[in-house]
């Protein structure tokens, strides 16, 4: 007989008592805990018990944060229906900012996005002072600047009483990374439950996992020999520049060379690395053209030289590209994909098992997961007709070229629909491995194996949660695919021996030279409120988020207001407005001719009375094959063309120690309020004539002007021969050659 869970918040006899759920949410009550417990098992009822007896001790709000709006929809509904006292609200950024804030003020229980609640945090439209609970789902995540970090230091810094729960299946194979986690989210224990574990073994389902190894097509092996003869002549010119690297060489070891490369580059002025970089950047190409070919099929191939072929006439395409598309025997291996026929075995495979599978299980579902939106394509165009199939292509939001994604209210719906049973087979990329809760999901397919433990053990977990499942893995011969098969089972068992070490644990490890009863002795740095007394404010606009400035700038003592700003990306007075490039945003203006980077400028020095330009990041002489010369016109013209003076910082946190310096001058010093600055002006009639004629590339705003000036209308430089534009100051036979191709070229979009 089951025995339900009793508490005065929880509906009643909704939720089975099981032990180890108990066990793990009475140690996660006692301080900051990471609950690793295997897909299925009831994660989110661990923090289900954790807030209802949190708020019996302190009232207060919780939150819940899950990667995306489906995970996000899906956790909503169960609180809502297990907590029936509790007001329980969906935050998502289609609901608009003010109202928000006015649900917060309202609500007990909060599921949201994270980047979300990082944003409203960064308006101060919410406050955590009376949160008593955050769950972060998929905890792994919480590295690097997503938004789980900032949102757990924002926590422990404003909370009365904080308390956070960690929960994921897969916290990854490196120690170090977990701990890395641990950290970010405060957490100061991890609790590990295995498939092994005596208390978990009742309520698992056995998970059949089969492998499929499919022949790769002779033709399609024939492209692949094509296109290794273009990576042996880059790898041979990588010699050529000393640069010795094996035909064979892992991704790895590329990204480890490109690193170097960089290195020499950015510290050395090393003209050979410059080159070297450049043909890194095509070896990636051909090498990930040719794992398309052999493991996804002719169509995805197709579709990717399609993708290349227009970078490479795009005018801001790379040097990469350009190059490919010219060599001999890339376009030799496109004109036999062109005649290529035959369909990879793989989708024959897929039929035959979805087909199988529903056939002998009508009211099953099936996921198939592919790495690449072509293959998802692929695959649902294979499976339409199929006798009792009906798939859908379930993507992310990005919109790629002639692909559009899903938005997050396109997802939910899929989503519903597939419980439903509208739809009985989902294709999906890596948006549906995280947490989606469908138990009726009967059959995993994988497309392609997965070098990453975290990803496969969550593609796994779609299955087997309410009854036994299969999983099968397609594994194309003597491919890519064997690779990341033995990579994903190396690392999955690595990450089994990590955290069963980690049971129980301090999740930070103790350093040798560093005995646990004689801490560090800090020394505390004193923020600019603490030297003055009172907090300087700054205007930042929302698109600078992700920048990692507006983050400093807190922990600097700065008072950070996000908001849309029309002009420039800091405000840190009445009269100060600033606008912040990376050297590489700036000098991406420089080679592409966009004027956007001077009429932002324009803008800058309109509105406000003391405008500033900061350029951060490494030497702006270094970094690009552009003469130097060109950078500093660019420079003088904004400092005396424009009257904006232009400051270089190191890195951001350089930028955020200048801009907090501004704001304590400005505030403190000189007693100046914060307010917002003037509107972006319309573009004049001149200006937009600039604009056009210098949209085409290798033409700057001066041989712009000269060119207006010379034949008076856009339409008469439009139509003027070559002779006739080679008259004009500056224009030479390629800049001339160049505007016929654009004005009068065929159109091949």
């Amino acid at each position: 007989m089951k025995r339900y869970i009793s508490h005065p918040l929880i509906r009643k006899d909704i939720i089975e008592q099981r032990l180890y759920q108990l066990a793990l949410a009475s140690s996660a009550l006692k301080e900051s805990c990471l609950c690793v417990l295997p897909t299925g098992l009831g994660k989110t009822i661990v923090a289900l018990m954790v807030i209802a007896a949190r708020f019996n001790d302190h009232g207060g709000k919780a939150l819940i944060l899950s990667p995306t709006k489906p995970l996000v929809e899906q956790h909503s509904n169960f609180f809502g229906h297990v907590l029936p006292g509790c007001t329980v609200a969906t935050f998502t950024g289609g609901i608009p900012p003010e109202k928000r804030a006015e649900i917060w003020k309202n609500s007990q229980v909060i599921v949201s996005t994270p980047q979300v609640i990082e944003n409203d945090l960064h308006a101060r439209r919410i406050d955590l002072s009376d949160v008593v609970h955050i769950t972060f789902d998929e905890a792994h995540r919480a590295a690097g600047r997503y938004a789980y970090v900032y949102i757990a230091e924002r926590y422990f810094k404003d909370a009365e009483f904080p308390l956070v729960l960690g929960i994921t299946a897969s916290p990854g194979s490196n120690p170090e990374t977990i701990a890395e986690v641990c950290e970010n989210l405060h957490i100061e224990r991890v609790e590990v439950k295995s498939e092994a574990d005596p208390d978990v073994v009742p309520y698992l389902y056995a998970k059949e996992i089969e492998w499929v190894r499919v022949e790769v097509p002779a033709r399609i092996r024939e492209l692949q020999r094509r296109m290794e003869r273009v990576l042996s002549d880059r790898f041979s010119k990588l010699a050529e520049l000393d640069f010795i690297v094996v035909a064979s060489a892992s991704k790895r070891e590329l990204l480890d060379l490109q690193r170097k490369l960089h290195t020499q580059v950015v510290e050395k002025s090393n003209v050979n690395a410059f080159s070297g970089i450049s043909i890194l950047a095509e070896i990636f190409k051909v090498k990930h053209a040719i794992e398309l070919a052999e493991t996804q099929g002719v169509g995805a191939l197709e579709r990717y030289f399609d993708r290349l072929n227009t970078e490479a006439r795009s005018g801001s395409g790379s040097k990469a590209a350009k190059r490919l598309a010219r060599d001999p025997n890339m376009r030799a291996a496109m004109k036999m994909l062109a005649s290529c026929t035959e369909d990879h075995p793989k989708l024959d495979a897929v039929r035959r098992i979805v087909a199988d599978q529903l056939r002998d299980n009508p009211d099953s579902r099936a996921i198939v997961f592919t790495n690449f939106r072509d293959s998802a394509e692929m695959v649902v165009n294979a499976l339409e007709g199929t006798e009792g199939v009906s798939a859908v292509r379930f993507v992310g939001q990005a919109n790629k070229l002639k692909d559009k994604g899903l938005t997050q209210k396109q997802q939910v719906a899929i989503i519903a629909q597939f419980r439903s049973g509208e739809y009985n087979t989902l294709v999906a990329t890596s948006v549906a491995e995280e947490g989606l809760d469908i138990p009726s999901t009967d059959l995993v397919l994988f497309y392609e194996p997965v070098p990453s433990e975290i990803r496969t053990i969550q593609r796994k977990g779609r299955t087997g949660r309410k009854r036994a499942g299969r999983i099968v893995v397609l594994i194309a011969k003597g491919s890519r695919d064997e690779a990341s098969y033995w990579i994903s089972a190396r690392k999955e068992s690595k990450m089994l021996t990590t955290i069963s070490a980690m049971r129980g644990s301090k999740s930070v490890p103790q350093f040798a030279d560093q005995p646990e009863d004689q801490p560090e002795e800090k020394i505390e740095q004193k923020t600019l409120v603490e030297f003055s007394g009172k907090t300087p404010a700054v205007y930042v606009d929302h698109r600078e988020i992700r920048s990692g400035v507006s983050r400093i700038l807190e922990n600097a003592g700065i008072n950070v207001i996000m908001q849309t700003l029309e002009v420039g990306d800091y405000v840190p007075s009445d009269r100060v407005c600033i606008e912040r490039k990376t050297t590489a945003d700036f000098l991406d203006s420089l080679i592409s001719g966009r004027r956007d980077l001077f009429r932002q400028i324009a803008d800058l020095a309109r509105t406000s009375e003391r405008p500033v330009m900061i350029i951060e990041g490494g030497d702006i002489y270094d970094l690009r094959q552009i003469h130097p010369n060109a950078v500093r016109g660019a420079i003088a013209s904004i400092a005396i063309d424009f009257s904006v003076p232009v400051i270089m910082s190191r890195d951001e946190e350089d930028t955020a120690a200048m801009i907090a310096a501004i704001a304590k001058r400005e505030q403190q010093d000189h007693g100046r309020e914060v307010a917002m600055h003037g509107k972006r002006s319309a573009m004049m009639l001149p200006e937009q004539q600039e604009y056009i004629v210098s949209a085409i590339s290798n033409i700057g705003p001066v041989v712009a002007r000269n060119l207006l000036k010379h034949f008076g209308s856009v339409e008469a430089v439009m139509q003027a021969s070559r002779g006739e534009l080679l008259k004009v100051e500056l224009v030479g036979p390629k800049t001339a050659d160049r505007i016929r191709e654009v004005v009068g070229g065929e159109y091949k979009g």
